[in-house]
């Protein structure tokens, strides 16, 4: 074991050099800015292009990258026992990383990739540089105990710049299934290579020294074993995401496992001589463990993948856990130990910003592991939100911390006299406080659960008391197993004896879509995501049961389940019976499409339950829009700057969202971003589209776009609530392009919100003064605050026909224009069933065009209205001949009475 005199002279080492340098800009601020921009963009991630990229990469590529350069250099001078003075050439490449990688955090999201590869090139360089500054002075230097640890920082140097370059590779665009295999591959090189391979290095003395304990005998002999393991581990599995085998890219992330494992007997040594008892240590051990569990959780995932996009959908669900469970972290413990230390001044200052970076310190590690637990469980995702939400206040919650420390630090060197006869601070808590604040913690995490489950009542169970219906009970038990899988369960029919307890075992075989199962009575399976499984506990049964799916438009497509009563029934004449007193478990053909019966009288006359209020009953087209009502801007955004190999990239987040849909009218919808329609994409011929769909909604939801031709299988799948794809393609042919959640019932989710507009326009398209865009929809009104009605759905019954989401909005906003201005209207009927004849009162078309073809070119002839059936676009374009208000309708009248109505205000 080493002597306690050489572990001190290492941290020494490290003391010394950090506090002589004093407050250093370049070195000590860029870590914080880099982390507060993380912070800043999770606030506002709805509002910035390509947020879950954009927040992984200000972590990982700015704040931990700087911290590596800062921090492997410092312990290379304390390992080695030697010093490189070159402050001017660290300066350097400190600026030279940050300014790369402004550069690349800019140029991805916006799509600039001349900006991306100058940022990718300078970030290369800069550590490639580092890396060869740490080599020569390790072959300068005289043979040390600790020597491994610094040949973990020069492998690691090496390998950020090869995953610099597949970044810069992927952000150029690459076809399916290069693009997903090099995301693999690329993660693998950056964060098992630079971050792992770094943190491994200097645990193996920083661990001990954090807990005030020896260092292990033996510790740089493991390392030093360990990693050549480590670096083949990684090599392996980014040559075999690149290479497109999944069996290899599983054996290196076994093998990067077992490289841990080497060096985990010297970890473990040190923690079973001193346990932790401030927050550095806590928050390193628990990145440690989110690290290993997440790599033997996607070693296995890839595993049992069938294809690339099976591994992309593993890796991306995962990527959050390694970086807020693993990264962050240890990053955050780190430094809380580290910056004392580096402040320097001896002891009692030491002490003083220890013990502000120890506050809460049970409280934040609770929340922060908690929360990230309950974020990987299969819960609604409501409670995903909350507890993602509680993670990054616990975790953000150590920056102002670090601010504090400084200023308590200073102040204890500025009033050393003071600081030394005052009470000494304690090197840990009480016992009390500590569970004290752990479960407060805690209890921060089941209220984020308990606020989830009440704003999704699909989580709640209900009342299973009247299914007795006043039969004796048997004392026996009936255990059903059924299976929720293509809008069917299997068995579809149950049969159980009068007076015995059921319990249906409800699993979702579907590989894509949510479901769950919905007894009459209350009883009730909660929303199951694909392989899930629970019981439902019906209770003693007498009567005929009936149940379904509740997941919209699931029961009208077929998705029932019968319990059917057998043997002779003492009970009240409401209870059904038959002969044959065994237990039958039939696997029927159907099931019962009637509504649920009600429930007797004697059990319902108590409640108090609100009545749902039809939103029918408030609808009064000629009323005002609510207070603080603004209509949906019906411009069409400007064409992005010209480039050959322009690329529109854009995340949609499926959220379930309360608006108004007309005045005093409020329906609950599923959205593509909080708006229906979703996001107007607009393009021209040649352009790449990639989006990302993230499943925040209650359900299973998907996306299909018309403007690009590919096979619907992979890119069209249903996801399920917390899973995320990127749909790619190439706009060949121009066009008015719907976009819509192809998730059966299809006209379901197009009506309740889920749908939107592509414009691709014709080549050498002549300009005018203004374009806007119309999307018709239609809306067919549930209760108020709740969702379609798939009844009036299924009888093609509207309640409205809308533009752009809201009855009659530019009525109460009108579109303007100016005598003489050239206006081009594009519209697009996205139905789901009603046509579209549009029409401009007062006005005559010049030019129509129509799904990807002129109708009228601008001369003599003119057209009254524009022709569309669902799921069809084009667009028409008019002047004014002098100022008045325009009405622009659906021809259909009806459907203009039902809101599809608007005005055009014309002035001189």
């Amino acid at each position: 074991m080493s002597s306690p005199r050489e572990q001190a002279r290492v941290e020494q080492a490290v003391v010394s050099r950090q506090g002589s340098r004093g407050f250093w800009p370049l070195r000590d601020l860029p870590v914080l800015v880099w982390l507060a921009a993380t912070v800043v963009v999770a606030l506002v991630h709805p509002f910035v292009p390509a947020p879950r990229w954009l927040m992984i990469h200000l972590l990982m590529l700015g704040a931990v990258s700087h911290a590596i350069l800062v921090w492997s250099r410092y312990f290379t001078d304390a390992l080695l026992h030697s010093a490189d003075e070159d402050r001017r050439g660290q300066n350097r490449r400190l600026l030279l990383l940050n300014g790369g990688v402004t550069l690349v955090v800019v140029g991805v999201p916006y799509d600039v990739w001349p900006l991306t590869l100058l940022g990718a090139t300078a970030v290369g360089s800069a550590v490639l540089w580092h890396g060869w500054t740490i080599l020569r002075q390790l072959r300068a230097a005289l043979p040390a105990r600790f020597g491994p640890s610094v040949r973990y920082y020069v492998a690691a140097a090496c390998f950020l710049p090869v995953g610099a370059g597949l970044g810069t590779a992927l952000a150029r665009g690459l076809a399916d299934p290069w693009h997903t295999r090099l995301v693999v591959a690329h993660a693998a090189v950056n964060l098992l290579g630079w971050v792992g391979l770094t943190v491994v290095g200097t645990l193996v003395t920083l661990w001990p020294t954090m807990l005030r304990t020896r260092i292990a005998a033996g510790a740089e002999r493991a390392a030093a074993r360990a990693l050549p393991v480590l670096v083949c581990s990684v090599l392996v599995t980014a040559g075999g995401a690149s290479a497109g085998l999944r069996p290899l890219a599983a054996i290196g992330i076994a093998g990067y496992v077992t490289g841990l494992l080497l060096t985990a007997p010297a970890f473990v040594d040190a923690l079973c001589r001193k346990p932790p008892t401030e927050f550095p240590a806590w928050s390193v051990l628990a990145g440690l463990a989110w690290l290993v569990v997440t790599l033997i959780t996607l070693g296995a995932g890839i595993g049992a993948a069938s294809s690339w996009p099976r591994v992309h959908e593993v890796f991306s669900w995962l990527t959050p856990f390694l970086a807020a469970g693993f990264t962050a972290q240890v990053l955050l413990g780190a430094l809380s130990y580290l910056v004392p230390v580096a402040l320097g001044g001896g002891p009692t200052p030491v002490r003083a910003a220890n013990a502000v970076l120890d506050r809460g310190a049970p409280l934040r590690l609770v929340v922060t592991n908690a929360g990230l637990l309950l974020c990987a469980l299969p819960v609604p995702s409501t409670v995903r939100v909350l507890a993602s939400i509680l993670v990054l206040v616990a975790l953000a919650s150590t920056l102002p911390l670090l601010l504090l420390a400084v200023r308590a630090s200073r102040s204890a060197k500025a009033h050393p006299t003071s600081a030394r006869e005052g009470p000494r601070v304690p090197s840990g808590r009480p016992a009390g406080q500590i569970s004290g604040l752990a479960a407060t913690g805690l209890s921060l995490v089941v209220m984020a659960v308990a606020a989830g489950v009440a704003v999704d009542p699909a989580a709640i169970g209900g009342n299973t008391a009247s299914a007795a219906a006043g039969v004796t009970a048997t004392g026996e038990t009936t255990t059903v197993e059924v299976e929720a899988h293509d809008m069917r369960f299997t068995p579809a029919t149950i049969s159980v004896p009068a007076g015995n307890r059921l319990v249906i075992v409800l699993t979702n075989t579907d590989e894509e879509d949510v479901h769950d199962l919905v007894i009459e009575t209350g009883a009730n399976s909660g929303r199951l995501s694909p392989g899930q499984t629970a019981r439902i506990e019906v209770g003693v049964v007498g009567r005929d049961l009936d149940g379904w799916c509740s997941v919209i438009g699931h029961k009208q497509m077929g998705m029932v389940l019968t319990v059917h009563v057998t043997g002779t029934v003492n009970a009240p004449a409401t209870a059904a019976g038959s002969s044959g007193g065994h237990v039958d478990h039939q696997h029927g053909p159907g099931g019962n499409d009637s509504d649920p019966s009600p429930a007797e009288t004697d059990e319902t006359d108590e409640t108090d339950q609100t009545e749902p209020i039809p939103a029918t009953d408030n609808l009064d087209l000629m009323a005002d829009p609510s207070p603080g009502w603004t209509a949906r801007d019906a411009s069409l955004p400007p064409l992005p700057s010209v480039s050959r190999s322009r690329v529109h990239r854009r995340t949609f987040v499926v959220r379930d969202v309360v608006r108004e849909v007309a005045p005093g009218v409020t329906q609950r919808l599923w959205t593509y971003g909080g708006t229906a329609p979703g996001p107007v994409l607009h393009g021209r011929v040649g352009d790449r589209f990639e989006i990302t769909m993230t499943n925040d909604g209650s359900i299973g939801h998907s996306i299909d776009f018309h403007a690009g031709a590919l096979a619907p299988q992979r890119p069209m799948r249903t996801l399920a609530p917390g899973q995320s794809l990127t749909y790619r393609f190439r706009a060949t042919r121009a066009g008015v392009w719907m976009y819509h959640c192809s998730t059966m019932p299809m006209s379901a989710h197009i009506a309740n919100g889920l749908f939107g507009a592509v414009v691709i326009e014709p080549p050498h398209l002549p300009r005018v003064d203004r374009s806007y865009l119309l999307v018709q929809s239609e809306l067919y009104l549930g209760n108020q605050g709740g969702e379609v009605d798939v009844t009036k759905l299924a009888a093609e019954d509207p309640d409205l026909v809308v533009f752009n989401g809201y009855a009659n909005q530019y009525d109460h906003t009108p579109l303007t224009a100016r005598v003489g201005e050239r206006i081009r209207v594009w519209v697009l009927d996205a139905g789901p069933n009603r046509p579209t004849s549009f029409h401009v009162v007062g006005g005559q078309f010049d030019t129509t065009y129509a799904e990807g073809t002129y109708l009228l070119r601008r001369g003599h002839g003119g057209a009254q209205s524009l022709g569309l059936q669902a799921a069809q676009g084009g667009f028409v374009e008019l002047t004014f001949p002098e100022p008045a208000d325009y009405p622009f309708v659906s021809h259909l009248m009806i459907d203009a009475e039902r809101g599809a109505h608007g005005l055009f205000r014309v002035t001189p």
